[in-house]
């Protein structure tokens, strides 16, 4: 019985999507395989390279350090009680210690290390470790700049800094460096997933903007919107924010959701003649998409989109190019910013940048290239001073505004794909688009 429901799952999602979405029990076996990778191949690379031979995250449970989130096993949804991990690297024998100052293991890598009836007091625990290691460097998650990386709250903090001994005091330092990297750092094979999970996200935009979903004159943006909310619902899937879907025509004035949410018109009619614009991202494997796609609603005359419109694109995808092209290893958000702006306006394109990392988190921690309310560069670190790193993810995300004379007005070309930076240097993971989507498709006729 359970092979015939796995077989009809499997067929489901194929039907569903161009790439097979995983019931719950593999997704669990793939997600602790790749956990296991990262703790045993990546973790100890970042920890020499950040010179941090002890990392302590410290959580209560619905209370998550978003970095102990990302470590959890696929059974665990919450930290449980208060959980404290502990990851000790001795670089000369080449180890690294995963330890649990808790009542379990939290699953299969991380070992407990705390046996309450021999020792009740579970800080007093974690001191012992620590005593036992005399590390030279003790990291806990507090971060001014990074969000991500400021997981501690006050209350473990205060607890752990009473009962530490003062000898141990000067060796506490932030950790933010260590857990940016471990959070903006992608593996081979969540590359290879990654590149699935964004095909999944443009299968879901292109059935979403035809005429599948809209009928000109009756549907509304906001109905699309719900679609798309519902088909990922529908897939098994999660969703880490809800889709937008506005448009741009002749004979309204310029909104963008972009620089207004609450601005946003709701419940547009979508009529023909529309350029219509999504923002829609999903979570999948611990894995997040953010991607902005454009359609075009074709008007009973037409078969292709206007010229002003098909060029527009175009200069959307020159914006995307010089940015691409300034990702270079080492430079900081804010200089990749001011190099790509500087050449695109050189072009006389109109752009703005706004690209952020993506991965364990939609807005997630790394090299931050513009706002969209700070062109002119992001003042906190990630932007000013954290410099790209290989094997990261970003969301290309940026826009540039052209004037259409037929329109009697400006609008925007906004777009928005994942992109990989590796040590070859730049690529999309899943391609970008390059034609607009049309609704409804033109279909080609054979014959008279």
């Amino acid at each position: 019985m359970q092979r015939i429901l796995l077989l009809f799952y499997v067929l489901f999602s194929i039907l569903s999507s161009a790439q097979q979405i995983l019931p719950e029990h593999e997704r669990a076996r793939v997600i602790d395989e790749i956990l296991a990778e990262r703790f045993d191949q990546l973790l100890p690379t970042l920890m020499d390279r950040t010179d941090i031979d002890m990392w302590i995250v410290i959580s209560r449970e619905y209370n998550e350090d978003p970095v102990l989130k990302t470590m959890l096993p696929s059974t665990w949804l919450n930290a449980r009680r208060r959980t404290i991990l502990l990851f000790y690297r001795d670089i000369l024998k080449n180890t690294i210690e995963k330890l649990a100052v808790a009542r379990y293991d939290v699953g299969k890598n991380i070992k407990s290390a705390w046996d309450k009836e021999k020792e009740p007091n579970q800080w007093k625990r974690l001191v012992q470790l620590i005593a036992e290691r005399n590390p030279s460097k003790i990291g806990l998650n507090f971060s001014k700049d990074h969000n991500i990386a400021d997981g501690l709250d006050k209350t473990d903090y205060d607890e752990f800094m009473a009962n530490l001994p003062k000898k141990y005091h000067s060796k506490i330092v932030s950790a933010e460096q260590l857990a940016v990297r471990w959070i903006e750092t992608r593996t081979e094979r969540e590359m290879v997933i990654y590149n699935q999970l964004v095909d999944i996200t443009h299968d879901i935009i292109a059935e979403a903007f035809s005429e599948t979903v809209i009928t000109p004159g009756i549907t509304t943006t906001t109905e699309v919107e719900w679609w798309m909310r519902q088909k990922v619902t529908d897939l098994g899937l999660e969703t880490w924010f809800h889709p937008t879907v506005d448009v741009q025509r002749t004979s309204e004035d310029l909104v963008g959701h972009l620089y207004s949410f609450s601005g946003r018109p709701d419940d547009t009619v979508i009529l023909p003649g529309d350029l219509l614009h999504c923002d829609f991202g999903i979570t999948y494997l611990r894995l997040n998409t953010d991607c902005q796609e454009l359609a075009y609603v074709l008007k009973p005359e037409e078969k292709y989109a206007p010229d002003f419109l098909v060029n527009g694109l175009k200069d959307g995808n020159t914006v995307q190019d010089f940015l691409t092209k300034n990702m270079i290893k080492g430079r900081t958000g804010n200089q990749i910013l001011a190099k790509s702006l500087s050449a695109a306006k050189a072009a006389g394109i109109r752009p703005a940048i706004y690209t952020h990392p993506l991965g364990s988190y939609g807005h997630s921690a790394g090299t931050t290239i513009g706002m969209w309310d700070s062109q002119g560069g992001v003042m906190k670190d990630d932007g000013e001073n954290y410099p790209l790193n290989p094997n990261t993810v970003y969301a290309i995300e940026l826009n540039t505004t052209i004037t259409v004379p037929e329109w009697k007005r400006d609008i925007r070309i906004m777009l928005e794909e994942a992109g990989f930076f590796g040590e070859e240097g730049f690529r999309y993971v899943n391609g970008r688009q390059t034609e607009l989507l049309l609704i409804p498709r033109v279909k080609t006729h054979l014959g008279n």
